[in-house]
């Protein structure tokens, strides 16, 4: 990434709109599981393995000696029927299932999964290791999630919007961002 795409992500404000939540206690119920089954076979095509290779976020993980995520398809297929509910609307709306989840939106359709893992990164220098916490009036909960020590999978899924935007979505089993505790 060239320097212009390095400085972009100084201004997340105003080229994206980041959002992370804390998992609800709810797990998954019999009429979501419904839902998942219903989404034509073609729109939980596999992803390639060098999309695969950017969303692992190996070394992320690695520079604080965590284990790499694995990748699982029970995720993606989730991923994936979660993303394409919200193609018409790109809306930043969480899925309330027991997965933690990232989200990334971006304006048009050439956003990849390397910006989305780098701008969740990125929120590292807002993480103030000592007190556990985000700085003020920042957000880390992506990166924290992202570093999470009991993640140990992830998946994806990046859609194209009715809009011409960018929804790209990560889920990790099992979830982080417990209030409490440490992420690593």
């Amino acid at each position: 990434m060239d320097i212009h795409g390095l400085l972009s992500y100084e201004f997340l404000g105003t080229f994206l709109l980041l959002t992370s939540i804390l998992p609800t206690s709810t797990y998954l119920d019999s009429s979501h599981e419904v839902q998942l089954q219903n989404i034509p076979r073609q729109a939980l095509s596999a992803t390639p393995q060098n999309i695969i290779q950017q969303y692992l976020q190996p070394r992320v993980r690695a520079q604080l000696g965590l284990k790499p995520f694995r990748w699982s398809e029970k995720l993606a297929n989730f991923a994936n029927s979660w993303g394409n509910q919200k193609r018409t609307d790109c809306a930043l709306i969480h899925s309330n299932s027991n997965y933690g989840e990232n989200f990334f939106w971006g304006s048009g359709r050439n956003w990849t999964a390397s910006d989305a893992v780098a701008a969740w990164a990125s929120e590292k220098r807002y993480y103030d290791r000592k007190n556990n916490r985000c700085a003020n009036n920042q957000d880390c909960l992506h990166y924290t999630q992202m570093v999470w020590k009991q993640s140990f999978s992830v998946a994806c899924a990046k859609v194209i919007c009715n809009s011409g935007d960018t929804f790209i979505t990560c889920n990790y089993n099992p979830h982080g961002n417990v209030i409490g505790q440490r992420p690593f």
